[in-house]
């Protein structure tokens, strides 16, 4: 058996997902293991709203060796510190999860023990204070983070851009590094009498396409893994029943906030991303509780700026693929399964799903080993991704209709009653090291959705209530000040340019 066979590999769909999977794979095959190819038809076209990122978005970037003045300045990119939650814990309320650190240990105790043991004796104080990505946010401040173990060194960022833009870049980048892009619709798919492999894609004008593995990026639609090899689909929507989004651009508004924004609305939110040349906005929906009409009217108002077109739609599902790796077809990105973009991980699911398959890269046999070993992977990223979506609907005190209703009181996965019984029981944040979000993301939101932990780490109370005072109060401090001295996001946005 040949084990370094270079593969025929076949990428179907454009857009973000195809883009980024045609740069990552050639970039990583160095052009030994694999001659790429991507079909993608201009006439099918692709969602686009995805935006807004989360902070893995850099290792990409760097791994590609993408300059980051030339991307911000190609994708009109936006600085991003963390999301504004407004109105989900209740009307009125407004938080923010960040993306860099909120307070320090003190001793080995965990800070957010020493956050509960002063709230307890009195202390009314929100986490915020204690996290310079929130404060600079509050501020629309911003700067690149240091390595000199001061407050600048706890700052983390990702970026707000235009998908289509995104994608036209990373395209850019593949086909320089000896990507073949088609033109054409795929009319056929051929496979193996027995095996069921995809051997064949037939196109529009009658040319056929060969290849060894197929990368599906054709979004929810799923051509080849769902379409052809009928992988199924676990559905979520009974935890999070949003099924529609209506999205559409607005003129940009000033000053650029350096963060997203999420409203929380009577059945579902409204998505606010702020680029250089304009805002990218969308309600995401329930049509159980809320007509389409009623969305998009909900949109249009909401907006700050002018409507630059009209409202747009889109249905979806929220699950995923049961075989997101099946024979030899891998589904990534859409294509794989659908996560609402209310804590913005789909790019960052696209950059994991092409993590994953570059581990365990195919022999020449396909060992389906290997499939396995990815799928358990993706599920467990995918049910983690889930039930951190799911905390932000089941942990509100919203009464006002029947959507929030319905979320209030849901059963949830036993996965996520779990972490929030050790959170409210002990301030205890029940995360490994494989979950994509950490600590301090369960703690913003633990906190913002109104989470209140009736107990701490008893070693927290080795400390003396003095030295733990006077710690905070420096924190503070320095927190503060080293927000004051940031430049404004659009100040730093026109020094890269």
């Amino acid at each position: 058996m040949t084990i370094n066979t270079r593969r025929q590999v076949v990428i179907v769909g454009g857009g973000t997902a195809g883009w980024m999977a045609a740069a990552f794979i050639a970039h990583i095959t160095q052009g030994k293991l694999a001659d790429i190819t991507l079909i993608e038809s201009e006439s099918i076209g692709t969602i686009g709203v995805g935006e807004a990122t989360i902070p893995p978005i850099k290792r990409f970037n760097r791994l590609l060796g993408i300059n980051e003045v030339a991307f911000i300045r190609d994708t009109q990119a936006t600085f991003k510190l963390g999301i504004e939650f407004v109105n989900w814990s209740r009307p009125g309320s407004a938080y923010i999860h960040p993306f860099g650190a909120i307070g320090a240990p003190i001793g080995r105790t965990g800070f957010e023990h020493f956050l509960t043991r002063r709230r307890l004796e009195g202390h009314r104080e929100s986490f915020e204070d204690y996290c310079l990505n929130c404060v600079a946010s509050r501020q629309n401040r911003f700067r690149t983070p240091t390595n000199d173990g001061s407050a600048l060194s706890t700052l983390n960022h990702a970026y707000h851009f235009d998908a289509g833009l995104y994608a036209a870049f990373l395209r850019r980048h593949a086909e320089t590094a000896g990507v073949r892009r088609i033109e054409g619709k795929i009319t056929h798919v051929g496979q193996h009498s027995e095996t069921g492999f995809v051997e064949t894609l037939t196109l529009e004008d009658g040319s056929q396409i060969t290849g060894d593995l197929f990368i599906d990026c054709s979004g929810l639609i799923g051509l080849l893994i769902e379409k052809t090899l009928h992988s199924g689909f676990e559905d979520w929507s009974h935890w999070l029943p949003c099924d529609r989004a209506t999205f559409m651009p607005s003129t940009r508004t000033d000053p650029i906030t350096p963060y997203t924004r999420s409203t929380a609305h009577k059945a579902g939110w409204q998505w606010r991303i702020p680029l250089q040349h304009r805002t990218g906005n969308g309600h995401v929906y329930a049509s159980g509780f809320t007509s389409d009409e009623a969305a998009a009217e909900t949109l249009v108002t909401n907006l700050d700026g002018a409507a630059l077109a009209d409202p747009k739609f889109l249905r979806f599902k929220t699950g995923r693929r049961k075989v997101a790796w099946n024979r030899n077809v891998v589904a990534i990105g859409l294509a794989a399964g659908f996560l609402e973009p209310l804590e913005s991980t789909s790019i960052h699911l696209i950059h994991s799903e092409l993590v994953r398959l570059l581990d365990y890269w195919p022999d020449a046999e396909i060992n389906p080993l290997l499939s396995e070993q990815y799928n358990r992977v993706m599920q467990t990223q995918y049910e983690g991704i889930r039930d951190f979506i799911i905390l932000h609907y089941k942990a509100t005190a919203r009464d006002d209709s029947d959507f929030w209703n319905y979320c209030r009181t849901m059963a949830v996965p036993d996965s996520l009653t779990y972490k929030i019984e050790h959170f409210r029981a002990s301030s205890r944040l029940v995360v490994t090291a494989s979950d994509l979000f950490q600590p301090m993301s369960w703690l913003s939101v633990m906190l913002g959705q109104e989470i209140e932990p009736v107990g701490y780490d008893p070693l927290a109370d080795i400390i003396p209530s003095q030295r733990m005072n006077a710690e905070f109060d420096a924190m503070r401090t320095r927190i503060s000040q080293a927000a004051q001295a940031m430049p404004a996001h659009d100040a730093f946005l026109k020094a890269m340019r």
